[in-house]
């Protein structure tokens, strides 16, 4: 069964208070910010092809930290600062893949292979020491997750939280394709036209791609995050690893599949997706579902942007899940 998680709301938390109490918390949250801050650290670490950047929230609190892989590929790690409230127990952390963001960016485009992010996580582990950790990886970040543990054995990973994760690109597309079918047919004829044609950049094609985005990628509007302002990511290795669009791949990602290796999972695993995701929620239930111990999150009203759109209760949620892994261990 897809479990929804009611929407949180500042009324449901503290009921009908007043106004000076909701000032209160306001100052609160302002306080609990700057104490986060206070403790961040960034800088740049060694990586095979070059430099990533990273940054960690609540350095040197005590609980297990929590490394963060963006979506992309070729996308940005700025986003997760919206993860901060995590900072109060334990080290939050997410680096720029190399290529985008604030890390390197070499010409050379034969880094841009499945295998060297696997390896870019590997060395982010070890340059930062994170011999326990758990691992969070969002879209592109959960194939890249999940490829990370199951192409080699990883010691002292606790859990995994798969964001609206990328696992098999067949399953992708057969999922976009359902998606798709629902959308006006002018829209659908415009989408058929351009991808036979293979004029991925007309502006017909583009305003047909938001009409599906606008529903299934980015449904809500999304608070500006200020560490992403002049932070850009990569198109290239995005459409060299993936492809044109979210619904069509033609990379190097195009028969990338590890459904049937997703049982081997034998750690706890969270799911979160957003209710209109193109990652689908009921394709994620069949994934659950086969795997010894994971769950499912689903946010109601949100899209494949989840974490941005309803920040309060996604991290409600990986808070609960992180709390709960490590009660049991």
């Amino acid at each position: 069964m897809l479990r929804v998680v009611a929407c949180l709301t500042l009324a449901s938390l503290i009921g009908c208070a007043s106004q000076s109490r909701t000032s209160q918390t306001a100052i609160g949250a302002a306080a609990t910010a700057a104490i986060v801050e206070s403790s961040a650290r960034e800088g740049f670490l060694p990586v095979p092809g070059g430099r990533v950047f990273y940054r960690m929230l609540g350095a040197g609190k005590p609980g297990i930290p929590l490394l963060a892989a963006h979506g992309g590929p070729g996308g940005t790690s700025c986003r997760f600062e919206v993860l901060a409230p995590l900072a109060d127990e334990r080290p939050v952390i997410f680096y720029d893949q190399l290529g985008s963001g604030r890390s390197d960016r070499p010409a050379d485009t034969t880094l841009w292979r499945f295998p060297r992010f696997v390896e870019e996580m590997d060395a982010v582990r070890r340059g930062l020491n994170l011999t326990r950790v758990h691992l969070m990886g969002t879209s592109w970040g959960g194939a890249l997750v999940a490829e990370y543990m199951l192409s080699a054995p990883r010691t002292g990973v606790q859990s995994l939280i798969l964001g609206s994760p990328l696992l098999s690109t067949p399953r992708w597309i057969a999922d976009a394709n359902l998606l798709r079918a629902a959308l006006p047919a002018s829209v659908r004829a415009a989408l058929d036209r351009n991808e036979a044609a293979g004029t991925y950049d007309t502006p017909e094609y583009k305003a047909a791609t938001d009409s599906f985005y606008a529903r299934h990628v980015r449904r809500l509007p999304v608070a500006p995050v200020a560490a992403c302002a002049n932070v850009t990511g990569n198109n290239a290795i995005y459409r060299q690893m993936w492809g044109p669009t979210e619904f069509t791949s033609t990379g190097s990602l195009k028969t990338w599949d590890r459904e049937a290796w997703l049982p081997k999972l034998a750690l706890p695993v969270l799911f979160v997706a957003g209710q209109y995701d193109e990652a689908r929620p009921e394709t994620l239930e069949l994934f659950r579902r086969t795997m010894p111990d994971a769950r499912l999150v689903v946010i109601p009203g949100a899209a494949h942007a989840a974490l941005g759109e309803k920040p309060t209760e996604y991290v409600a949620a990986v808070r609960g899940f992180l709390r709960e892994v490590e009660r049991r261990r």
